[in-house]
């Protein structure tokens, strides 16, 4: 089994544990998907591994969904950087939020919950209508039948 050959800095296994987490994935399930000569110990000793061999870290990689180069290539250090040279303090910048809508969850709750009542208000109004003309054409009727 080869070893990658990386940048000395980046850490596979803490790259490796980072995705896993970031995907919700349990040291359990990963073990699961990886075979049965694998548990969750074994998951565990191979976040802590700096180097992940090649074949172990296709197969994880294709479990996470993910290129197997995301995990061999993910520095910390340059993503922090690229953030934080690309990220701008815009809490002066009114253009800032334009075009961005929040919808509280519990307000489009009450909200549909108000659309509910007033669909039944107008159901049993029909109805009441139609129970209306229902009466009068009975009364009409009524003279006929007798």
């Amino acid at each position: 089994m080869a070893h990658t050959t990386s940048n000395p800095k980046i850490h596979e296994g803490r790259n490796l544990k980072r995705f896993r987490e970031l995907f919700g994935l349990k040291q359990d399930a990963m073990a699961f998907e990886l075979g049965d000569d694998w548990n969750q110990q074994k998951i565990s000793l191979l976040e802590q591994r700096e180097k992940i061999d090649n074949d172990i870290l296709e197969k994880v990689a294709a479990i996470l969904k993910i290129p197997a180069e995301a995990i061999r290539n993910f520095d910390e250090d340059q993503a922090i950087n690229i953030i934080s040279n690309t990220y701008n303090d815009h809490s002066n910048d009114n253009s800032f939020n334009q075009g961005t809508f929040y919808i509280n969850p519990i307000e489009k709750i009450v909200q549909l919950h108000e659309e509910k009542i007033a669909l039944y208000e107008r159901m049993l109004k029909e109805k009441d209508e139609m129970m209306g003309r229902l009466e009068r054409l009975i009364g009409e009727n009524k003279k006929y039948i007798v």
